[in-house]
């Protein structure tokens, strides 16, 4: 039962959010809202996305994106693109003003996210890259909204399930901004050790 559920889990993380899997004696049902269809696995092709070798795992992955049941996952941006999101966001913070930036997040941070997390480590390199572009850059200057709002966008163009945090704080008051992903935050929740308690968390857009 345990393997049972464990190759399930594993089916529901490829799949993209309009279609469902549910386990059956012989195999699996992918039901696929948007096209109003079914789709069956045998019990051998369900157990080898977890038992099987790399080469027969790919080929599965691979009949799921050509059914039109899986998204590839996209890979962050090297460090160079990095920069070049997080000027355009300052930027953009700058002429617009953070408020409409958030507003307009919908169109730059699609609401899809992979059910499969995110691991640390890949989180913990954008951060690492975000910071470094940030306190590198005299435009930028490690402005906190500049860097959550980067983070946020490439972590859900990545498939990749992310929130961003606005908070306050009163005395002295001030306000922080930080995206939340895989336990880790960019930029830290709490700099210099001050503490913020979020008014304001977008998670998929409308939510």
């Amino acid at each position: 039962m345990t393997e049972d559920a464990q190759a399930l889990t594993s089916v529901a993380r490829l799949l993209s959010p309009h279609c469902r899997v549910t386990g059956l004696s012989d195999g699996a049902l992918i039901a696929d809202w948007k096209r109003t269809r079914f789709l069956g696995m045998a019990a051998a092709d369900v157990l080898n996305l977890v038992e099987g070798s790399p080469e027969e795992r790919a080929e599965l992955v691979g009949s799921l994106r050509s059914a039109g049941c899986a998204t590839a996952r996209r890979t962050p941006p090297a460090d160079s693109g990095v920069g070049i999101w997080l000027r355009g966001a300052h930027l953009l913070i700058r002429t617009a003003g953070f408020g409409r930036v958030l507003r307009l997040l919908a169109l730059a941070a699609p609401g899809y996210a992979r059910a499969d997390a995110p691991s640390a480590d890949e989180v913990g390199r954008l951060k690492q890259a975000v910071r470094t572009h940030s306190r590198g850059s005299w435009l930028v200057n490690g402005d906190c909204k500049s860097e959550a709002v980067t983070s946020f966008v490439l972590l859900r163009r990545c498939g990749f399930d992310a929130v961003l945090h606005v908070g306050v704080r009163e005395h002295p008051f001030a306000m922080h901004a930080w995206t939340e992903s895989a336990g880790l935050c960019i930029p830290d929740s709490d700099p210099r050790g001050h503490s913020f308690t979020s008014v304001l968390a977008i998670d998929c857009w409308g939510r």
